[in-house]
C-alpha cells in the first residue's frame, strides 16, 4: 500500500494543473469501457505506463483507476454468471451505476488535486 499523500492544489508548490489534468483523464478515460470491451482496463494501464517515471499523482491516480476497473470486470463477471439464478440481472446493474457515478466523483476530485480512493477495490497493481 502506497502512502502517497499530495499537498493540496493551491499553486504554492501543489500539484500542477496538467498533473491534474493527467489524473482526471486516468479516472474518466476508464469510461471509453462502454463503447469498447475492456477498455475500461486499458486505457488507465496506458495512462499510467506513459506518465508513471514523470507525474508522481497521475501515475497514482491511474493506478488507483486500474485496480478499481479490475474490480468491476470481476464483479460484472461474477454477476453475469449469476443471471443463471435472476440476481445477477439487479447485480450487474448497480456495478454498472456504481462504476459510473464512483468514476466520475473521482475524475472531479483528481482534476481539484485530491488523491481519490475508491471504495470496495482490490488493490491488485501496486
Amino acid at each position: 500500500m502506497n502512502d502517497y499523500n499530495p499537498a493540496p492544489a493551491t499553486g504554492q508548490g501543489g500539484i500542477s494543473a496538467e498533473e491534474r489534468q493527467w489524473g482526471m483523464f486516468a479516472h474518466l478515460s476508464a469510461l471509453i469501457g462502454l463503447f469498447i470491451p475492456l477498455a475500461n482496463v486499458i486505457a488507465p494501464l496506458v495512462i499510467w505506463q506513459i506518465k508513471k517515471d514523470t507525474m508522481p499523482f497521475a501515475s497514482e491516480q491511474a493506478k488507483e483507476s486500474l485496480n478499481f476497473q479490475i474490480t468491476v470486470l470481476i464483479a460484472a463477471f461474477i454477476s453475469a454468471i449469476l443471471i443463471v439464478i435472476l440476481v445477477g440481472i439487479f447485480l450487474l446493474f448497480a456495478v454498472g451505476i456504481a462504476a459510473i457515478i464512483l468514476t466520475i466523483i473521482a475524475g472531479v476530485k483528481a482534476n481539484e488535486g485530491v488523491a481519490y480512493r475508491y471504495p470496495f477495490t482490490l488493490r491488485l497493481v501496486n
